[in-house]
């Protein structure tokens, strides 16, 4: 009865945040289309996810060790209370008429600190709401969650947009942010749990305490920093792929293309909840990160039509749930509850951190290097493989990157630690 009492609290959570987090993602999606329209610039898109990943990633270990000592639930509130403050701040400066790249920049480093209290904050709470036995399932469903966003946000955000511009997209974020507000609020319990060391213990310690659990668990460590680098390539990916569709196509067809991905996710959500516990959850991670890279990024490189892309988006995405569960469970089972907090933020610190360098990475790529390279090459056989005009450097880039992922998933299925881990 306890544990049936634990998990509903967990659905409770997972809907409302669910809800919420789709009206946040919606402002993102919005703020890209108004700044590639008003720069024409990969970097300048890129700068919008660069500045909130920042501070999110310097202050994740010291963060941790906070959420470890803290209540989980007012630290939740309360970062959440500053995202959307800041959302309302993006939207009283877009109706007097002075929005610019830059306050885009200053708010989001505020929202990426918020959110990196919030963020470790949430992990360890859904810990606690969730009974080990239904780990799998959690994953399963914060997978399903987090597919349903990335299919509806595009198209929701798209047409918010085109309709009432950026105060409609920004009314819907804020209105799904006071439904989750008021559920936590109220209804949702989260127990805490009283850290080993709490007494004694202080936040140089707790942060030597997360490393050296790193460092004594080899095969996680391998884990993340896999991870960290297929985050850097997938970062280069996320930073060009507006510049190329947006090039060649229309506003409707990237959020086709990014619906489809969501598309994509949902399937494999559901293939992920049905599915039995692999006999090894890292080969899985690895075959579900393969089977990404060595699709989409071609597919996206050498077609341009968009139905090409959006297939490509389907195939590049329907494994990402069944990797985002294996790994969920694999992290939550391998790390004791009570030093989850600081040990997940030395995680996001190590695997994130590359996140914003394959933003200005693939920004940079796209402006500075493929698109020149690309317009000098008039007439060879290069445009007849990516295509003529601005985008056509952004198609390059994809085939290298396609090589890249690829060439770092056969490199890291051979590490004896990861692969020792099951």
């Amino acid at each position: 009865m306890k544990d049936e009492r634990k998990f509903s609290d967990f659905i409770l959570l997972w809907a409302t945040q669910t809800l919420s987090r789709l009206g946040s993602s919606l402002t993102p999606f919005a703020l890209i289309l108004w700044a590639y329209g008003k720069t024409g610039s990969a970097l300048g898109t890129a700068l919008l996810t660069v500045s909130s990943y920042v501070p999110y990633i310097l202050l994740s270990l010291p963060v941790g060790t906070l959420t470890d000592r803290m209540n989980k639930k007012p630290l939740m509130l309360l970062s959440d209370t500053a995202a959307a403050l800041c959302t309302l701040t993006i939207l009283f400066v877009w109706l007097s008429g002075n929005l610019e790249l830059w306050h885009l920049c200053i708010v989001n480093g505020i929202t990426g600190t918020a959110q990196a209290f919030q963020q470790p904050a949430s992990e360890v709470a859904t810990t606690l709401v969730t009974p080990e036995d239904k780990y799998q399932k959690a994953g399963s469903l914060n997978a399903l969650a987090y597919s349903v966003i990335n299919m509806a946000s595009p198209v929701i955000a798209t047409a918010l947009y085109s309709a009432g511009g950026l105060t409609l997209v920004i009314i819907a974020d804020l209105s799904t942010f006071s439904v989750a507000f008021l559920s936590l609020l109220l209804f949702v319990r989260i127990p805490e749990v009283k850290s080993r060391k709490q007494e004694e213990s202080h936040i140089m310690m707790d942060l030597k305490e997360a490393l050296s659990f790193l460092s004594a668990n080899m095969g996680i460590l391998q884990v993340i920093l896999f991870l960290a680098t297929i985050n850097f390539i997938a970062s280069i990916y996320n930073a060009a792929l507006p510049a190329m569709i947006l090039s060649f196509e229309s506003e409707s067809v990237l959020a086709a293309v990014r619906s489809t991905a969501g598309i994509a996710m949902i399937l494999g959500s559901a293939i992920a909840t049905i599915m039995p516990a692999p006999r090894s959850r890292v080969r899985m991670i690895i075959i579900s990160l393969f089977i990404s890279m060595s699709t989409e990024n071609f597919m996206l490189s050498f077609s341009r039509n968009p139905a090409i892309w959006c297939m490509g988006a389907f195939l590049g995405w329907l494994c990402i749930p069944v990797m985002n569960t294996n790994l969920d469970a694999l992290m939550r089972s391998q790390i004791p509850s009570d030093i989850q907090g600081r040990v997940y933020s030395a995680r996001n610190m190590l695997q994130f951190f590359t996140i914003p360098l394959g933003y200005l990475a693939g920004g940079f790529l796209v402006d500075a290097v493929f698109e020149p390279f690309m317009a000098d090459r008039a007439g060879t056989a290069l445009n007849q493989m990516f295509g003529t005009g601005k985008g056509s450097g952004a198609a390059f880039l994809f085939a290298v990157i396609g090589m890249m992922g690829v060439l770092v998933c056969m490199i890291f299925s051979r590490l004896k630690a990861m692969r020792r881990l099951d």
